[in-house]
């Protein structure tokens, strides 16, 4: 197999998937539900080629492939990865299995567009995360709205509409600034290389040349659009809607995947293309960071619908990963990347969880369960370890993130202040508050509600399935994060070195 090409059939396998299930008879539920599985095992078992064959002490992106695609522009297809997007692409298609698998007895309406959306999103997903010319880069993140948009506006709750709409314009609003900057980018290259370009590696050469005021411009246009997407504090109003109204499938694909669209472009981006921006800007956005992760967790501790307060965790967790991003240390840039992963599991897995009770009960108001750990011991057991992975307890995945992400915070020479790793240590104590109270109110104390006796069962077979992998990675990661931290090293390495001339002209 031509490895150069691993990630063009990686990137076609649900593409085409989904073209053939959108083609098949509406009435074959069953082989509609098997093939649409089929397709992202298979999408994940190549991202486990790629990781069996990536060489984890190289910087430089791998698997590249490089085709002109529009000459008069000199516009490429041009893709490849390193470790960073690696790691993504992996979560990416390892959430979307376990969403289609957790979503076979709950979706009924309309089975075949949603399975080609789901597919049709993970394609875009993964389109965002290898792409190394700007305009294919755009396409896809464009390209993801769409199915998102329908997979919430479908088979979301009854305001589905009204999330969906927020979820497109909010996006969309800050994409088209996005727009304008590559635009401005791809015409500023013609003037020093002397053709066009918006090749990403050779745009990397000629960011520190862009003059300081119009490089704070687009610094500030890529970054409100990625601001969007993460959601940073004040931006964040789209997420607790979409999350409350989307299906599990969407909410998990969401919170694991989409959200990381945002934190991904920041350091992509906004950092070895703007470094001046970003180290004059990093102190500013860090306060955003804190307020995001304090606001997030006390927000989340009033909430009375479960799904909700998992919505408003969100907001605190990538915080975390926005402040990692800008203190701008190996340390907190490895525990953010890491912690981007550790979010995907945790709150994949807890949207997941939360949606079996829906499944069962139709309702997610916290008063209305009570005692549930007499009726449903291993669904209990499982919630009390995502939970206390989200929390970052020490052995699991959660801790590994939030400790280099302090660590790297408090020795960062950029925010040069012990208050930032402070304010945001608050956050891990209210994250523990927050979940540990939810917990006590569902799982504890006495059966509150006669009807839980007769509607809920504990978890099946399949339930069970799309668990196990879960616990393991949370695990996996608490005990031996190198095996995935050694894959980000060189790369975030790499990109700290291209912002590091300038962090020290600008801090003297």
């Amino acid at each position: 197999m031509n490895q150069n090409l691993l990630l063009t059939y990686l990137l076609l396998t649900p593409i085409i998937g989904g073209i053939l299930v959108l083609f098949s008879k509406p009435e074959r539920r069953n082989k509609i539900r098997w093939f649409g599985f089929g397709v992202s095992i298979v999408a994940f078992i190549i991202t486990l080629i790629l990781y069996a064959e990536f060489e984890s002490n190289k910087a430089q992106f791998q698997f590249v492939n490089k085709v002109l695609w529009i000459k008069s522009l000199n516009i490429s297809y041009h893709i490849g990865i390193d470790g960073i997007s690696l790691l993504l692409v992996l979560l990416t298609t390892f959430l979307t299995s376990l969403t289609l698998l957790s979503t076979w007895k709950a979706i009924n309406k309309n089975l075949r567009m949603f399975t080609f959306s789901i597919l049709f999103l993970e394609a875009g997903m993964i389109g965002v995360f290898i792409s190394l010319d700007l305009f294919l880069f755009y396409i896809f993140w464009e390209a993801m709205l769409i199915p998102m948009y329908f997979i919430i506006g479908i088979w979301g709750g009854e305001r589905r509409i009204y999330a969906s709409v927020k979820f497109f314009l909010f996006t969309m609003a800050g994409s088209l600034l996005m727009l304008i900057a590559i635009i401005w980018l791809t015409v500023y290259a013609k003037s020093i290389l002397g053709y066009f370009t918006s090749d990403i590696p050779e745009l990397y050469n000629i960011g520190n040349t862009i003059p300081h005021q119009i490089q704070m411009w687009m610094f500030g246009a890529f970054f409100l659009s990625f601001a969007i997407k993460v959601p940073l504090f004040p931006l964040h109003t789209w997420l607790p809607d979409a999350h409350v109204e989307a299906p599990t499938a969407g909410s998990i694909l969401l919170a694991g995947v989409l959200l990381k669209m945002g934190t991904y472009g920041l350091i992509r981006f906004c950092l070895p293309l703007f470094p001046q921006s970003a180290v004059l800007f990093a102190p500013y956005i860090s306060v955003l960071a804190i307020i995001g992760i304090i606001y997030g967790a006390l927000v989340a501790m009033v909430q009375t619908d479960m799904k909700k307060l998992v919505a408003y965790t969100s907001v605190s967790h990538m915080g975390f990963i926005v402040l990692g991003i800008f203190a701008m240390t190996v340390e907190s840039m490895q525990g953010a990347v890491i912690q981007m992963v550790n979010h995907g599991l945790s709150t994949g897995a807890l949207f997941f969880l939360v949606g079996i009770l829906y499944e069962r009960t139709h309702r997610r108001d916290i008063a209305y369960y009570g005692g549930i750990a007499k009726l449903v011991p291993l669904y209990s057991t499982v919630l009390m370890i995502v939970m206390l992975s989200s929390i970052g307890v020490p052995g699991l995945n959660g801790f590994v993130g939030e400790f280099l992400i302090l660590l790297g915070a408090f020795k960062s020479s950029i925010l040069n202040s012990w208050m930032f790793t402070i304010f945001a240590a608050t956050g891990v104590i209210f994250s523990a508050v927050y979940l540990l109270w939810m917990y006590q109110r569902v799982v504890f104390g006495k059966i509150t509600n006669g009807e839980l006796q007769y509607k809920l069962t504990d978890m099946n077979t399949r339930e069970i399935i799309v668990t196990i992998p879960f616990i393991i990675f949370i695990i996996w990661i608490g005990i031996y994060p190198d095996t995935f931290l050694k894959l980000t090293d060189a790369s975030t390495k790499l990109i700290l070195s291209q912002v590091g001339n300038h962090t020290i002209n600008l801090l003297k």
